[in-house]
């Protein structure tokens, strides 16, 4: 009998549906998930994303603002989607080291219900102060607030802000009274900061870069590992104390369990999209430095920061009830 005659009279084996979508992704178009509102820093990131990825993988890429608590409506969305490289999100710090930390009943879980794809950019935090306090340098600022406690106040965007949480970790190094004041965004912190209700705040380097350039502000800190292009002249945290870092960052993940093809296919094209000159430069304007790395070392990050984000959080007793 020949071959043919043979393959002919066999049944016909079916493909697990997994191998099927890799073989055939993508074929229809792909939703990203930004889980805040349109116009905000995450936005800008994930549309630039979307335009490119979309023209290296032939479909379109949708973006998805899913706003919401914080993010927590959006990533959550993306934690029950299916893991078929169809739907991926982009998170932050925030989703995935910290809000999880500040609930009573967590929704998702930032490592076990997603699988990692690159962490892109790094958000520069800057601990300034007003012009009215009479220390330039972080060791002076901590001798000055030694010796007065009651201005100690220092300002964030919201509770459990990796601003915030800045703030929490250079009192427990540093043995000064810093003490949060708890704002709805960084822009009432930085207005009262201004007009001297209080002495200082952490903030996003995007958005006191103006008042310092102006003098209405003083940079006195960045607390990244390694200083900020932006601000090259103001030392990091870490210069006073040793190992000190609190980053804001933003990363791509997608479901959990997405096959391994999908997941190299997807960080690789992200990672193009970002780490061109026109992307770091556009990146660069809204305060982003580009950080684009592989998923393993996302991963790494993640876990890393998940578990000191909690303990701080544990400690300044901010969980939920």
């Amino acid at each position: 009998m020949k071959r043919r005659q043979i393959l002919k009279g066999m049944p016909m084996l079916a493909l697990p549906s997994t191998l099927l979508a890799q073989s055939v992704w993508p074929d229809r178009p792909v939703r990203l998930v930004v889980p805040y509102p349109p116009g905000a820093s995450t936005d800008a990131l994930g549309r630039m994303v979307a335009q490119k990825v979309s023209a290296a993988i032939g479909q379109p890429v949708v973006v998805e603002n899913r706003a919401g608590a914080s993010g927590i409506i959006g990533t959550e969305h993306v934690a029950r989607a299916a893991p078929d490289g169809y739907t991926f999100l982009l998170g932050t710090d925030s989703t995935h080291a910290s809000s999880t930390h500040m609930m009573a009943t967590p929704s998702y879980h930032p490592i076990r219900d997603f699988t990692p794809l690159t962490l892109a950019a790094a958000n520069p935090i800057v601990l300034v102060t007003h012009p009215g306090v009479p220390a330039r340098t972080l060791p002076e600022l901590v001798e000055w607030l030694r010796r007065n406690r009651d201005k100690g106040g220092f300002g964030s965007s919201g509770a459990g802000s990796p601003h915030h949480l800045s703030g929490e970790l250079l009192r427990e190094r540093s043995g000064a009274p810093f003490v949060h004041v708890p704002y709805k965004g960084g822009a009432p912190a930085i207005a009262d900061l201004i007009g001297g209700q209080i002495s200082m705040v952490f903030a996003s380097a995007i958005t006191i870069l103006p008042h310092v350039q102006s003098g209405r502000l003083r940079a006195t800190a960045v607390t990244s590992a390694t200083r900020y292009p932006g601000l090259p002249d103001v030392a990091t945290i870490a210069e006073t104390y040793a190992g000190f870092e609190m980053s804001s960052w933003l990363a791509f993940f997608a479901p959990a369990n997405l096959p391994a093809p999908i997941q190299a296919r997807l960080s690789s094209e992200i990672r193009r999209a970002i780490s061109d000159q026109e992307s770091r430069d556009k990146l660069a304007s809204g305060g982003l430095i580009v950080v684009a790395s592989d998923p393993a070392e996302l991963a790494a990050v993640v876990e890393r920061e998940f578990s000191s984000r909690g303990r701080l959080i544990r400690e300044a007793g901010l969980r939920g009830s």
